[in-house]
This record gives C-alpha cells, sequence and structure tokens, in this order.
C-alpha cells in the first residue's frame, strides 16, 4: 500500500547516548528539519533503579532461578567441605600413618570435587537459558516500543544508535544474567559459608584474616566502581554513535561515491573510532585494575594468615590440619572477592547498556488514540482543513492557517517551490504528526478523534523513492494487505503495468530482491508500489512527485496505472512537474507554507499570477518554447 522513505537523514553527533502500520512517512521536501531538531539525550542514573527493572524482568524466569539456586547451594557446599576433609585428612590420617583412611578421604574429596564440577555445567546450562529468554523478552519490549513512537522520535535520533541499544546494549545485559548472576549469588554464599567455617575452626585467626584482606578490598572496589560506571556508559556512548555513522554511510554509498567523499567519510570515521578507542581504553584500564590489586591483597593476607598460624601451631593453639584448612579457606575467601571486584566492572557496563535500553522503552509515543477513538471502515473520501497551522519546531511555522476542501473523488494537485510545505500537508493527514491548531477531518469527522490503525489503512502512498524489502516480488506487492491471495496480487500487478516485467524477472513474481530492491529500475519499483497501493485498495490517494525520476516511455507506463489506481477516489498529488496535472479538480498554490492560489489549470493561467510564472518557466527551462497562453488556448 504504501511505500517508505529510503532516504533518512542520520544525526552523526549525538552527545551521549514505523508504527507497524501500511502507510509509510513522508520524509520529502518540505518534512521535518532533521538536523535543527537534535535534542541532547539525558541517561538514568538511577543504577538501584535499572537493577530491579532488570530483576523484573529475570524472576519470570522463576523455575529456572530456583533450580539454578539448588545447584548454587550445593556446589558451594561442595567447595566449603573439602578444605575441612584436608584437614582431618591431616590431622587424623596422614599423622597417624594411616593409609586407607586417607585413600577413604580422598575418594570422597574427589567425589566433591565431581558433583561440583557436574552441578556448575549445569548451573551455567540453565542460567544461559533464561538469560536469552529475558534479553529477548526486554529485545521484543524495546522493538515494540519503537513502533509506537512518533516519527519526531525518529527525526531527533541517529538510527546505527537505536540498532546499537537494539544489539551491543543487549549483548552486555545478556552476558552478565548468563554468567554474572549464578557467579555473585556463589561467591556471596562463598564468603558468609567460609567466614562461618573460619569462624567455627579457629575465631582467633578468623578475625586476624577478616580484619585485614576485606576492609582493603572494599575500598579499592569502592573507588573503582564509581569511575568504570562513568567510563563503560561514555563506551556504550561512543558505540552508538560510531555505528550511526556506520550505517548512514553505507546507506549513501552511492553520494559518497558520486561526490568523491571517501577520503573526507574515512576521516570521520577515524575520528569516531578514535574516540571510542579512548573510552574503551579508559573503561578497560579501570576494568583491568582492580584485578591485580585484588591479587595483591589477597596474597598478603594470606601471607598474614599463615605467620600467624604457623605461630600459633608452634604455641600448640592450633593443629596443622586446621591451619592447612585455614589457608585453603583464605584462598576461597580472597577468590569470590575477587570475583566480585571483576564482576563489579561487568555488571557496570550491563547497567550502562540498561539505561539506554530503560531509557527507550520508556519513551511515549506522541501520538495516540484518544480514549473515545472511533474505527474507521469505509469512507466517501471527503477531506477539509480548517484553519490549519502546524511547525516542526516551536515558533517555526511551515503550514499558516491553511484552508482546503477534497471532494469525494477529486484530484487534488499541490505545487510550489521546495520547502513551501506541499508534504507536511500529507504528513499531517496521515497524522504523521499532530497539527498546532485548527482541524482535519475526515468525512466530517475530525482525524484525531479515528483510531490511528484505521485512518491509515484508508491511505495509500506512492513516492518518488519506493522502499522494497529484501523479500520476493509477490511478498513486496502484497505488503499493503497481508490476506490478499497470490491470484489478487497478480490482478494487481496487471493494473499497475507491472506483471509484463516482472514475468521477465529469473524467478518472476518469486524473485527475491536486493535490500532496498536495488536490482531493479526506478521504474520498475515504482510500478511495484503502484501494485501495491492497488492491492490495498485505499480510499484516499497520495501520489508523492511518483514520476518525476523515470524516463518518458516508462512515465507513460506510470501515468496509466496511477490514472486507474486514482479512478473514484480522492487524490492529493504533489508535483513539480505541472504538466501532470492539468486535469486536475483543483490547483492549490503553495508558497511559505500558505495557499496563495487556488482554481484549475485554465483558472490559474488565466489569473497570470504564481502559477502562471510558474508554469512560463517550467516550460522555458524544457525548451518548448510554448507560452502559458498556447497552452491555455
Amino acid at each position: 500500500m504504501a511505500e517508505p522513505k529510503t532516504e533518512r537523514r542520520q544525526v552523526r553527533s549525538l552527545p551521549v547516548g514505523w508504527t507497524a502500520t501500511p502507510v509509510p512517512p513522508l520524509m520529502g521536501r518540505g518534512g521535518p528539519p532533521h538536523m535543527r531538531m537534535l535534542a541532547k539525550v539525558e541517561h538514568a542514573k538511577d543504577s538501584r533503579g535499572v537493577m530491579l527493572r532488570l530483576w523484573g524482568y529475570l524472576r519470570r524466569q522463576r523455575a529456572s532461578l530456583v533450580v539454578t539456586a539448588l545447584t548454587v547451594v550445593a556446589t558451594t557446599a561442595l567447595h566449603l567441605v573439602t578444605p575441612y576433609l584436608l584437614g582431618i585428612a591431616i590431622d587424623r590420617h596422614i599423622l597417624q600413618g594411616d593409609l586407607w583412611g586417607l585413600a577413604r578421604i580422598c575418594l570422597l574429596m574427589l567425589s566433591a570435587h565431581v558433583a561440583s564440577s557436574l552441578l556448575s555445567w549445569l548451573q551455567v546450562y540453565i542460567m544461559a537459558a533464561a538469560s536469552q529468554r529475558t534479553v529477548r523478552d526486554m529485545r521484543n519490549d524495546l522493538f515494540e516500543n519503537l513502533q509506537t513512537l512518533s516519527l519526531r522520535f525518529f527525526d531527533q535520533r541517529a538510527h546505527g544508535d537505536l540498532m546499537s541499544r537494539l544489539t551491543n546494549d543487549m549483548d552486555n545485559v545478556s552476558v552478565v544474567l548468563a554468567q554474572s548472576i549464578t557467579q555473585l549469588v556463589s561467591g556471596v554464599l562463598t564468603l558468609v559459608g567460609v567466614v562461618g567455617m573460619m569462624l567455627w575452626l579457629n575465631p582467633q585467626l578468623a578475625l586476624i584474616s577478616l580484619l585485614t584482606t576485606p576492609p582493603i578490598m572494599l575500598l579499592l572496589t569502592r573507588w573503582v566502581g564509581k569511575r568504570t560506571r562513568t567510563s563503560f556508559r561514555e563506551q556504550q556512548a561512543s558505540l552508538g554513535a560510531l555505528n550511526g555513522l556506520i550505517e548512514e554511510t553505507i546507506t549513501g554509498q552511492r553520494v559518497v561515491k558520486a561526490f568523491a567523499r571517501e577520503q573526507a567519510v574515512l576521516a570521520e570515521f577515524d575520528g569516531a573510532n578514535r574516540s571510542l578507542q579512548q573510552a574503551a581504553t579508559r573503561a578497560q584500564t579501570f576494568a583491568g585494575f582492580i584485578g591485580p590489586m585484588m591479587n595483591l591483597v589477597n596474597n598478603l593476607g594470606l601471607a598474614i594468615v599463615a605467620g600467624a598460624g604457623g605461630w600459633m601451631a608452634v604455641q600448640g593453639m592450633a593443629t596443622v590440619g586446621t591451619i592447612a584448612s585455614f589457608i585453603n579457606y583464605t584462598r576461597q575467601f580472597g577468590r569470590p572477592l575477587n570475583e566480585i571486584a571483576h564482576l563489579y566492572n561487568s555488571i557496570q557496563s550491563a547497567v550502562a547498556g540498561a539505561e539506554r535500553v530503560f531509557e527507550t522503552i520508556d519513551e511515549k509515543p506522541e501520538l495516540a488514540d484518544a480514549a473515545d477513538a472511533q474505527p474507521l471502515t469505509q469512507i466517501t473520501g471527503q477531506v477539509s482543513f480548517d484553519d490549519v497551522s502546524f511547525g516542526y519546531e516551536v515558533n517555526v511555522p511551515v503550514l499558516k492557517r491553511v484552508d482546503l476542501c477534497a471532494e469525494p473523488g477529486q484530484v487534488v494537485a499541490l505545487v510550489g517551490p521546495t520547502g513551501a510545505g506541499k508534504t507536511t500537508i500529507v504528513n499531517l493527514l496521515t497524522r504523521f504528526y499532530d497539527i498546532d491548531d485548527g482541524r482535519i477531518r475526515l468525512d466530517g469527522q475530525d482525524i484525531r478523534g479515528i483510531k490511528l490503525h484505521d485512518l491509515r489503512r484508508q491511505l495509500g502512498i506512492v513516492l518518488q523513492d519506493t522502499f522494497l524489502f529484501a523479500d520476493s516480488v509477490l511478498e513486496n506487492i502484497r505488503y499493503g494487505r497481508p490476506d490478499a491471495t497470490d491470484g489478487e496480487v497478480i490482478a494487481a500487478a496487471r493494473l499497475a503495468n507491472a506483471d509484463q516485467f516482472i514475468h521477465r524477472l529469473p524467478q518472476g513474481y518469486d524473485t527475491v530482491l536486493s535490500e532496498r530492491g536495488s536490482n531493479l529500475s526506478q521504474g520498475q519499483r515504482q510500478l511495484l508500489a503502484i501494485a501495491r497501493a492497488v492491492l490495498a485498495d485505499p480510499g484516499i490517494l497520495v501520489l508523492d512527485e511518483a514520476t518525476s525520476s523515470v524516463d518518458t516511455r516508462t512515465e507513460k507506463h506510470i501515468q496509466e496505472a496511477m490514472l486507474r489506481l486514482m479512478a473514484n477516489r480522492t487524490s492529493f498529488v504533489i508535483a513539480h512537474r505541472l504538466s501532470t496535472i492539468r486535469k486536475a479538480d483543483q490547483i492549490l498554490v503553495i508558497n511559505e507554507g500558505e495557499i496563495i492560489e487556488r482554481g484549475t489549470h485554465e483558472e490559474l493561467l488565466a489569473r497570470r499570477g504564481f502559477y502562471h510564472h510558474l508554469y512560463n518557466s517550467q516550460f522555458r527551462a524544457d525548451g518548448r518554447g510554448q507560452t502559458a497562453s498556447q497552452a491555455s488556448g
């Protein structure tokens, strides 16, 4: 039915940081000023709130979490029992020369290690599946909300940055949920268990160990944590900006080559790439700093415990087996602290990504159905603009007090210089933007009181730049009406004069098009766009410069198809080639956001005003040597 615009300007320099309906936006001349509308994107600073929201998604996997928790508890218990068994082996069997007892306890320790390994593998498997389901739900929510957002949101943001939130930021969250959660829980349980065992074995030695290592580690973690969170946020924002530049450059590669801008693009990419490299270096430097420092503190604590324990063993205050167990517990005490310190860095990266994801999920659509919005089924096609004013930016009007009325079945042509506001009129009719003042009516009903989906379902748009998907010809035509049969699709293609060239394609209607239909000519893409609109059978038709980029022979085929499509439909034709709209029921001449002239082709020529001048200028430019007076006569 409707055709998405292929060329959409990207905003390259973010500081940091369609609706799913058959009708796409019109972003042609006179559309929204993308670059000037760029606004600073603020990021959430509430890490606790972000973690709670992540938990809200994760807790949907209750069964997996319960099983994982049980395996974590069992694994931790097995890890805690082996040092205790080692102490018993030394005191009761090695020092006593009991080889059979030593063999039994060694077999028991081996069994504990094997069981611990199997349980560890099981918890990784279960948690990986649960985390992927969680990220799937988050990604669905993010993409679903993107479909509800108004075009103004997309005007202000680089598309590559939005893609980065769906991919890179989600990947960071996925890795942390799959690996870090179980490690964090296991580390906390291990710490609690180790402290309990140490206090049970020897309270004095336990106090010596607890008063040396943990305080230093906590201070280091707090100091590094503040810096890693900021650095990882900058890294994610830089990555999003780089993705935006990459997406824009690849999409506009034809223009880059046409203007020999390869070196300029390389320089710009190098700058963005260096920014990412610097941000990533800072983040990874702080992340890597804590590991060696934790090892140093851990080894220092181990040396203190070993020295104090040796002295106590010599004084008869502890057995050799107890000291051996204690040294193993001290190692176990340092290991989870070290892991938690490393996890803290990973979690900071995930929080930075989750902030960006939730920021987009929390965006509210500018346009939405009113509470009392009415459904719309059949229409006659009467359209009226009553004193309509609108601007893409505050205090910068694009349309000023516009009045127009299109009767059912009429062809209304919109003409005027570039940027006059022609495309904006159609953007407002489709409610891609809401008006600032006035009222737009369809069959006498304010369009703000009509359900958006129903309104847009009655509108068919054929743009100058046709958007085709990387799918078969058959499915591209069927896009405007998914329930259409193959026979109905073929019939629509015949009405659009597209059937003949489709049969010449390698697999006919089953030919898979390349991205944006680049393996077809401009005229062929236009014919498929018209076939799509024919199949959708809209009540109102919009043709935006649909023949301006094709040759005369192809234009004839397209115009024939358009005439069939326009029959008995209210049609709005945006045209620069004035020869194509001579037979329009009314022509609206728009300049600087105002309708300055209206009437038929002959009436406007007779007035010898703006349209007369525009028409004469165009024919002189075409070299036809025909004046407006001759054309009207």
